[in-house]
């Protein structure tokens, strides 16, 4: 399995499999399913694993501001 995040953009559903490659800036964030590693989990996949959390909030303030911008 691979990384899957899809954002809305301009009426437009992009896909990316690299978390680095999602624009700064975006209307909606439609998926976020990371890769994560099958168990049992080593310290290093814990902490990529706890990583996600902080990634899916970035994305979600990105959208949190461009829909506050629109009211």
């Amino acid at each position: 399995m691979a990384h899957k995040f899809v954002v809305l953009k301009d009426d437009v559903l992009l896909t990316f499999t690299d978390y680095d490659l999602i624009p700064a800036e975006f209307d909606h964030l439609i998926e976020f399913i990371p890769e994560i590693p099958p168990p049992p989990h080593t310290d290093q996949d814990h902490d990529e694993i706890d990583a996600w959390v902080g990634k899916f909030d970035r994305l979600m303030e990105i959208e949190n501001a461009r829909s506050s911008s629109e009211r």
